[in-house]
């Protein structure tokens, strides 16, 4: 009998320790983004945010740039237009930010309210999960400007209007493929793909501008 109770307390600890390194490598797969196991559509939130915020700030502003470039010459004109999108861009995805995760808040509130009222177990630490409405707000501005200083950096010391104008071009393409690239390497999507959609994307939208703008500038509207 007692070789017995030796054989099961044995066996018991045998299970003990095989269930413990499980854990412990479960958490270690889930924690390392390398792992096979991690869970990448959580980086999605924070990721979108930041990369559609320098996405827009860079597009909206090289194609407001390209659009100005089109009927004027002058190196200031741009560079005025470029600055005043990227000041207007970034109050508008900071204010539009702000009021879209405050919104999410409220509804996620009122959802634990409605957990309480009716005897849910609510975890302590949910207060520590809900979004923070004026990180969202500062984050995106701060995204937009990072996008939007590039189109004027290229544009600022350039006196050649044909040139300013590639110069526009040719880094704000640099920098969309950047962008795609690195939102593809975050969320582990096709790099190639991710990067081109970006970039068509892009130039799609600074040659509407140049030759909507052409266009009607020529006209004399």
């Amino acid at each position: 009998m007692a070789t017995l109770e030796q054989g099961n307390q044995q066996s018991r600890k045998n299970v003990e320790l095989s269930i413990h390194e499980n854990r412990l490598v479960s958490m270690e797969q889930h924690q390392d983004p390398k792992g096979e196991d991690f869970n990448y559509a959580k980086r999605g939130q924070w990721l979108r945010a930041a990369i559609l915020g320098a996405n827009d700030g860079l597009v909206s502003v090289a194609s407001l740039m390209m659009g100005i470039g089109a009927v004027k010459r002058e190196v200031m004109a741009m560079i005025l237009a470029g600055f005043a999108g990227l000041v207007a861009g970034a109050c508008s995805m900071a204010i539009g930010e702000f009021v879209s995760v405050y919104t999410q808040r409220d509804i996620e509130v009122a959802q634990m309210k409605r957990d309480k009222r009716n005897n849910s177990t609510v975890g302590d630490d949910e207060d520590e999960e809900l979004p923070n409405p004026f990180q969202a707000a500062i984050a995106s501005a701060l995204a937009f400007a990072v996008g939007a200083v590039v189109p004027l950096l290229a544009a600022a010391f350039i006196r050649e209007h044909k040139v300013r104008l590639g110069m526009v071009i040719a880094a704000s393409s640099l920098t969309l493929l950047v962008f795609g690239w690195v939102g593809a390497a975050l969320g582990r999507t096709p790099v190639v793909r991710s990067a081109v959609r970006v970039l068509v994307g892009g130039w799609m939208a600074m040659a509407v501008t140049f030759g909507l703008t052409k266009l009607i500038g020529s006209t004399g509207l």
